[in-house]
């Protein structure tokens, strides 16, 4: 019996829900020999990769995460050296979040490892099969924070 589309996406918005799980848990597993949570790993990377001094609000967006759970943890990452705050010209109460020397150094060898890992994933499949799945996922993304957007007005 064929399945409908929706029976399909249902499954596929399951398999995402169950990937959340599985991400969260891997990437503690993967971090913990570094000092690091997943979590923690997530905000390095937000902050590394937008290449420049990014407000709590912005990583937030950045990561699918509430402003007040990237706030709690860039407190902790400054606490232990790993983030400094830099005043914020635009905004006196939302300062900027930089890495450390020390913080770049640690994204720098974790993310080395990463792609390690993520050469050996891609290996399981096609570019087609990789641009299928990211195509559907920011569909996915963008059509529920559009909706988020509508119900917040």
């Amino acid at each position: 019996m064929a399945h409908s589309k929706t029976d399909q996406l249902t499954q596929v918005i399951l398999n995402v829900f169950r990937l959340n799980g599985a991400l969260t848990e891997w990437g503690d597993r993967f971090v913990l020999p570094d000092g690091l949570t997943g979590t923690r790993w997530r905000m390095l990377g937000a902050v590394a990769l937008a290449q420049r001094p990014v407000t709590a609000p912005q990583i937030a967006l950045t990561m699918g995460v509430t402003r007040q759970g990237a706030q709690k943890q860039l407190n902790t990452l400054v606490e232990s050296g790993l983030m400094e705050t830099q005043p914020n010209p635009m905004h006196k109460r939302s300062p900027l979040y930089a890495l450390t020397e020390s913080g770049q150094s640690i994204y720098d060898s974790v993310n080395a490892r990463w792609q390690h890992q993520a050469t050996e994933m891609a290996g399981q499949f096609s570019a087609a099969e990789l641009e299928t799945a990211e195509h559907v996922l920011k569909s996915l993304i963008e059509t529920h924070e559009k909706s988020l957007a509508e119900q917040c007005l």
